[in-house]
């Protein structure tokens, strides 16, 4: 039984001697951890490109998406104060080798859609291929609040000569131009 409690005894000394906060000098020691999710500044998506081919009036067309952030735009400051690098989008298409399309959209492309309050706190995200109608080749763009799920759809339409005409879509349910600051 002694030699129970004497090891339980050694074993309590030995742990709380380990777990001590004073290091050799005497003095106390601190560990602080910093959050590995810590930004230091503003915050981008990622390049991206997509391809797509399609067939429009009988002729096949390839298309260019490339998403790229752009340091030379101006960075957007969300309600929470986290900064945000915008996004330049080139489309690029063509067919039988000839160029179609070649346009770069930032959001203020899109800003005759836009209210002006939305486009303060706003990034362009994205801009997809979406389908072929008798009226063009369609492009859905969106322009968000960053990292949200609050953002405007717009239509683009490009003729086979490559006019383009933009319209917004219905807005989610959500947005409530007069409820933003």
């Amino acid at each position: 039984m002694k030699n129970i409690v004497y090891t339980l005894a050694c074993t309590s000394i030995l742990f709380f001697t380990a777990c001590s906060s004073k290091n050799k000098n005497g003095e106390d020691t601190q560990l602080s951890m910093q959050d590995s999710t810590a930004i230091a500044g503003p915050q981008r998506m990622q390049v991206s490109e997509v391809k797509a081919t399609f067939t429009y009036k009988g002729k096949d067309y390839q298309s260019s998406v490339v998403r790229q952030p752009d340091e030379t735009l101006p960075i957007v400051t969300d309600e929470q104060g986290a900064k945000f690098v915008d996004n330049r989008i080139a489309l690029r298409i063509t067919s039988g080798g000839k160029q179609v399309v070649d346009k770069v959209f930032t959001k203020e492309s899109f800003a005759s859609l836009i209210d002006s309050k939305f486009m303060k706190y706003a990034i362009l995200e994205g801009l997809v291929f979406d389908q072929t109608t008798p009226q063009g080749m369609i492009y859905a763009a969106s322009v968000c609040y960053p990292q949200s799920d609050l953002y405007v759809p717009i239509r683009l339409t490009i003729t086979a000569d490559g006019n383009i005409s933009m319209a917004k879509e219905d807005l989610m349910e959500d947005y409530q131009p007069d409820s933003i600051q």
